[in-house]
């Protein structure tokens, strides 16, 4: 491996840190907070920063496959080993465990927190958790990647080691070209939340934080209470349900059917197609499910055919944003799901372990190799009809070679066998010795490792989203943390550089 560029390309992201947390500290000094838990941790980033960047100095910009990967694994993790310090310093989360919990939380747009009371924290370190999961959202590596060429680093390897999916589909053929561009995707779709948001009443402050969590699909809160206990507005869940929906969405698909006027491609696209139908179903199975449970509610309104309408209403508005807001792994939430007819959580736990599109902001196992089971599937009754006819799998109108099917069956191998590993060490270690709340079942393990693995946020049973992780013992919050990573970074990159043939200089 190229050492030397590692350690240059490394220094350059840590750069970039530290002009986060500067933004941080000025966020803090409009909010007329005290500042000094962001030094130190400028400081470090700038000085490591510095000297990875000094031996990285006389590097050649030849970036092999091994290079890339590495250094997407390493950023997230030095990333958060760094962005943790705020946490500690402040005294809001003072032991290690919890502080890089809550920050590869961020980095990896998962939303899971471990802070029991976001409302008095200071606004400088809240900002800190929405701008982690801004930037993680969209890839730290692939966000910096528009930038590198300019320090003479080549920046096809990252896009590999960082894309999502089995496709890594490009909108021009530099690579820079295409970070931009979908980096403009990305903002326009966060200015185009914050506006929306300010237009249906909420503050400024909260308006900017909430963009941040829905765009990145992360779901870090400005508030520890539940959306329609804090704004009682439909206006804003509606909003922010749509936006949700959007950053679920193929970027790619979005700058050439949107922004260059061909409309006309997303039907076309099957994940986009997939993604639909899931979020769809389950929501219309919700809803008919909550309306049918209230009706025989003496506390709902029920008189009548406007009071039938109004629990209609709320109970489609509570489903949709439920279903879009865990498929697209976001994790906001605006009622507490857990409470809901024990038939509806399969359903839950089925988006949840989904996802949205690749090519997204969003995690989980992603609606193009649902696309692809299904095919798989079809195709396996046509050769039972017709054992000698050769059928390959089409996708979008191109035929899967084998080499994207053996890998997509490795993947979803890794991923299922991750999940329930994370579980079973989850259940071992369960929650703190210190803790009021002893029991740990399996249902709520599984939920957590699911949440985890698939960046969703909110787990189930008590860990939904009333509560906080903050009782979960050190080693289930560096498990939970490991999982939230190798979810992030879709398994490969990490695992890889633990397999002896990377490390094999041939």
């Amino acid at each position: 491996m190229n050492g030397k560029l590692i350690c240059k390309v490394i220094g350059i992201l840590l750069f970039i840190e530290a002009g986060l947390m500067l933004l941080c500290m000025l966020v803090g000094l409009v909010a007329c907070e005290s500042v000094s838990q962001f030094v130190w941790p400028v400081l470090i980033s700038a000085f490591l920063g510095s000297g990875l960047a000094f031996l990285g100095r006389n590097a050649t910009v030849s970036m092999g496959r091994k290079d890339g990967y590495m250094i997407v694994s390493l950023t997230w993790i030095v990333y958060s080993l760094i962005g943790m310090l705020p946490f500690i310093i402040s005294g809001v989360l003072p032991d290690v465990p919890s502080a890089f919990f809550e920050t590869m939380s961020g980095f990896t747009s998962t939303g899971a927190t471990v802070i029991d009371n976001c409302d008095i924290q200071p606004r400088s370190i809240l900002f800190w958790r929405s701008l982690s999961q801004w930037v993680g959202g969209v890839g730290i590596i692939f966000f910096t990647i528009a930038i590198l060429p300019a320090f003479g680093v080549g920046e096809v390897k990252l896009f590999a080691a960082e894309s999502t999916g089995p496709f890594h589909d490009k909108v021009h053929p530099r690579i820079s070209v295409t970070a931009r561009w979908i980096g403009t995707v990305y903002i326009l779709i966060t200015v185009l939340c914050t506006v929306s948001l300010l237009i249906c009443g909420m503050g400024l402050f909260d308006a900017v934080n909430f963009s941040f969590a829905v765009t990145a699909t992360g779901g870090y809160a400005t508030h520890s209470a539940l959306l329609h206990d804090v704004y009682n507005s439909a206006a804003i869940e509606y909003v922010l349900t749509f936006f949700m929906f959007v950053s679920g969405i193929n970027y790619t698909l979005i700058f050439y059917s949107v922004l260059k006027g061909k409309l006309r491609l997303l039907w076309r696209d099957a994940e986009l197609r997939c993604y639909v139908i899931i979020a769809a179903g389950v929501t219309l199975i919700c809803t008919f499910t909550l309306t049918a449970a209230r009706v025989d509610l003496t506390h709902w309104p029920t008189e009548g055919l406007a009071g039938f309408l109004r629990s209609a209403e709320l109970s489609f508005r509570e489903s949709v944003f439920t279903v879009v807001s865990l498929q697209s792994t976001t994790g906001l939430a605006s009622c507490d799901y857990t409470s809901w007819p024990v038939q509806l959580m399969p359903g839950i736990l089925f988006v949840m372990f989904a996802g949205a599109c690749s090519g997204s902001s969003s995690s989980g196992l992603k609606c193009i190799r649902w696309s692809i089971i299904w095919r798989i599937v079809c195709s396996e009754f046509k050769r039972i009809l017709h054992p000698r006819a050769v059928i390959p799998i089409r996708l979008n109108g191109r035929v899967l070679p084998e080499q994207t099917i053996r890998t997509f069956f490795a993947f979803t191998s890794l991923f299922v066998g991750s999940l329930f590993i994370g579980a079973f060490i989850l259940a071992l270690v369960g929650v703190s010795a210190d803790s009021p709340r002893t029991t740990f079942d399996w249902y709520e393990a599984f939920g957590i490792a699911l949440s985890s693995i698939s960046n969703v946020g909110p787990g189930m049973g008590y860990y939904g989203p009333l509560h906080s992780w903050s009782i979960l013992s050190p080693v289930a919050k560096y498990t939970c943390s490991i999982l939230m990573l190798i979810g992030r970074l879709e398994i490969f990159p990490i695992i890889l550089i633990f397999t002896r043939g990377f490390w094999k200089k041939s």
